[in-house]
């Protein structure tokens, strides 16, 4: 994983643990169910886009690696590992 794309998601994973901390004082106290609900659509959310970045940077430089290597081996494995990966993700 790229530096920069490493940085970012560690900064979005850790606003992420402040929300679900949040949620767990949400429950605590009792809160409204709607408000509750509405906050974990919010976490599935920023998860969704950590996700997404991850995949792009394993695209654009994993896969882009194994492409530029010429390795139909090596190509043809990450290709299956991100079909593999998106069904699971997908699913």
């Amino acid at each position: 994983m790229q530096n920069d794309t490493r940085t970012s998601c560690l900064k979005r994973l850790n606003r992420i643990e402040g929300q679900v901390r949040g949620l767990s004082k949400m429950i605590e106290d009792n809160r409204y169910c709607i408000d509750i609900v509405t906050q974990v659509a919010a976490v599935r959310a920023a998860l969704k886009r950590v996700e997404e970045e991850v995949l792009r940077d394993h695209v654009a430089h994993c896969v882009e690696h194994a492409i530029r290597s010429g390795d139909a081996d090596e190509q043809r494995r990450k290709v299956a590992e991100l079909i593999d990966v998106l069904g699971r993700v997908k699913g």
